[in-house]
């Protein structure tokens, strides 16, 4: 079975909800939705809005693997989450 893609009110409202303060961020993220925004699940979605609740230096910390989800948010580390993460960090 495939999962369901986000419909276009959601991915519009989830990018919205990813603006965030640093640069750095923002950069990573933009990058995210112009490679996955066709085919983002809502599995994914929810991964990657659970990572916005995250500090913007926490966020940073955690795309440059400079901290692991468990140590900014024990309740992060899980598989989808992870898999989001590994999306947000690939490269061009």
């Amino acid at each position: 079975m495939t999962e369901a893609l986000i419909d276009e009110r959601a991915l519009s409202k989830l990018q919205w909800r990813c603006r965030r303060g640093l640069l750095e961020n923002d950069l990573f993220i933009e990058r995210f939705f112009q490679r996955f925004s066709p085919s983002l699940t809502v599995r994914q979605a929810d991964a990657l809005a659970a990572l916005m609740d995250l500090s913007d230096n926490d966020l940073l910390d955690v795309q440059l693997a400079r901290k692991s989800l468990a140590q900014v948010d024990a309740q992060l580390d899980r598989t989808d989450v992870h898999e989001v993460l590994k999306m947000l960090r690939e490269p061009l």
